[in-house]
């Protein structure tokens, strides 16, 4: 076959691949394959972690509204210059409202003058549906055992690094929860996902959760509702909270 020739076939075999992959020929048009509605809702996003305009706000810093203790009463937790405090023996606190699928944004920060070391070193924990934990510890220069460290999803999953700042620095989580689903004779059908990002870097990636956190023992699913409080640990460490926020998405079909 002359060169020329060879040339031709080559250039018509380019220009049939490339119709095919086009959809030159199959009758197609580009709009053909254009998606219009639903059109996504505008959601004007926050600067610096600050909440979108869909943001559900937990905590803005000037009061507990949306927090009751899990004891029964109003968060006895302190207040003050835009931070909540655990009050050390008053006990974990929770929203008053409940929540499935969400993205939460937490800031918290442990005590900058170290005290304790190991467990006891600026211990709380952020349980999202009253009993999936993300652990919350000075996890700088701290060692204690890797699944019971900052960010780790306590006793189930180690976080993929430390991210930790120095004691007394604000940190951030930015949380994706997905809750579980039940069948209606209470059997699982779907169990809890989770993905972590510890001060903008990411520590889990939808990792699946074997059940609710347990201090000793394996954990296994008991049926739930589908939507329910989140929770904020009082580990006896006055760590301290702010910016708190949320969104929710999906529903108990998904």
């Amino acid at each position: 076959m002359r060169t020329a020739t060879r040339h031709v076939v080559a250039f018509a075999l380019a220009s049939l691949v490339l119709a095919v992959v086009s959809g030159e020929g199959s009758g197609q048009r580009p709009e053909d394959t254009e998606v219009w509605e639903p059109e996504p809702p505008v959601v004007m996003p926050g600067e610096a972690g600050m909440p979108p305009s869909d943001a559900i706000i937990l905590f803005d810093g000037t009061g507990l509204d949306r927090w009751v203790s899990v004891d029964g009463g109003p968060a006895r937790w302190t207040v003050v210059d835009g931070a909540m405090t655990v009050a050390g023996g008053t006990g974990n606190i929770e929203t008053r409202e409940g929540f499935g699928d969400i993205q939460l944004h937490i800031e918290w920060r442990t005590p900058e003058e170290v005290a304790g070391e190991g467990q006891g070193r600026g211990n709380s924990g952020v349980f999202l549906m009253g009993r999936y934990e993300l652990q919350v510890l000075d996890s700088y220069e701290n060692r204690t055992y890797a699944n019971g460290q900052a960010g780790s999803i306590y006793k189930q999953h180690i976080p993929l690094v430390n991210a930790s700042r120095p004691p007394g620095e604000w940190q951030t989580y930015d949380i994706v929860f997905e809750g579980p689903r039940f069948d209606t004779d209470g059997g699982l059908r779907r169990p809890a996902f989770m993905t972590v990002f510890h001060n903008g870097v990411l520590i889990h990636h939808r990792v699946e959760l074997a059940g609710p956190t347990l201090y000793r023992g394996d954990p296994a699913y008991e049926a739930h509702a589908d939507r329910l409080p989140i929770m904020l640990q009082d580990h006896g460490n006055p760590v301290s909270y702010r910016n708190i926020w949320l969104r929710e998405f999906g529903g108990p079909s998904r």
